[in-house]
Formats: C-alpha cells, sequence, structure tokens
C-alpha cells in the first residue's frame, strides 16, 4: 500500500522533503539555545577571581563545558541546514501499513511526549530565568 501525498495550494504537495526542512526549525533553535549556554558560561568565567584557589577548578569545568556546547551547537546548527536543504528531496514510494502500524505509532507517540516535556522544561526554565534577569537588571 502507498501513501498519496497530500497537496496545500499555498505550498504545494507535502513531502517527505519539505516535512523535513520544516522540521529544521527545531534543531536549529536547539543550536542557539545550546550556543547561548555556551556563552553564559563563557562570560561566567570573566567573573572568576583568579587569585581565589578554588577557582581554577571551576574555571576549567565552565570552559570544558562552553567548548561542548558549541561543538553540539554547530552540529545542531549543521543539521538543521542539511534538514532544510532537503526541501525538493523526491518523494518515494512509502508503505503506509508500516507508517500506521505500532512502531511508527510508538516512535511518534514517544517524540511528541518528548516535545512536550521539553515545552514543559523550558518554561518553567524560563521563568527562572526571567526572575534571575530582573533581579540582575534592578542590582
Amino acid at each position: 500500500m502507498t501513501v498519496v501525498a497530500a497537496v496545500d495550494t499555498d505550498r504545494g504537495p507535502a513531502t517527505c522533503g519539505r516535512g523535513l526542512a520544516e522540521q529544521s526549525a527545531l534543531p536549529a533553535k536547539l543550536g542557539q539555545l545550546t550556543d547561548s549556554i555556551a556563552q553564559v558560561l563563557e562570560v561566567h568565567m570573566t567573573a572568576l577571581d583568579i587569585a581565589d584557589p578554588q577557582a581554577e577548578p571551576e574555571r576549567q569545568a565552565y570552559a570544558a563545558l562552553a567548548r561542548a556546547y558549541r561543538d553540539i551547537a554547530t552540529r545542531l546548527a549543521a543539521v538543521a541546514e542539511q534538514m532544510a536543504g532537503h526541501r525538493d528531496l523526491a518523494m518515494g514510494r512509502h508503505d503506509g501499513q508500516i507508517l500506521a502500524g505500532t512502531q511508527a505509532r510508538s516512535a511518534f507517540a514517544d517524540h511528541v511526549e518528548i516535545k512536550r516535556q521539553l515545552l514543559e522544561q523550558l518554561q518553567a526554565s524560563a521563568g527562572v530565568d526571567r526572575q534571575l534577569l530582573d533581579a540582575m537588571r534592578n542590582a
């Protein structure tokens, strides 16, 4: 059984390539978030008192984490770009029974649940971050 692509008259036929391109915004935004974490760590390092012997291990930890975050951010940006570049990918024949099957539904249900959990975490974290930013502005 094959699945026929739907047509969105504004954007043309719904294809897997177009789906990849449209979904590229998430890894792109996650890459930006990851890069901003590295920047916060790097700025924090500049506040460390180098005369304090306990500051060096903290500096080293933050530096290693910042490098790792920058690497992850670069990789996420590259994946997002690659996904976006597949917009015009020709759509091959699909087995609709597999796409509607238990394994596909389970994988997609897990994906949806993880996104929901991420949204909750981001909302909670953003609230705490807003309070900290307000305190920094009022200091």
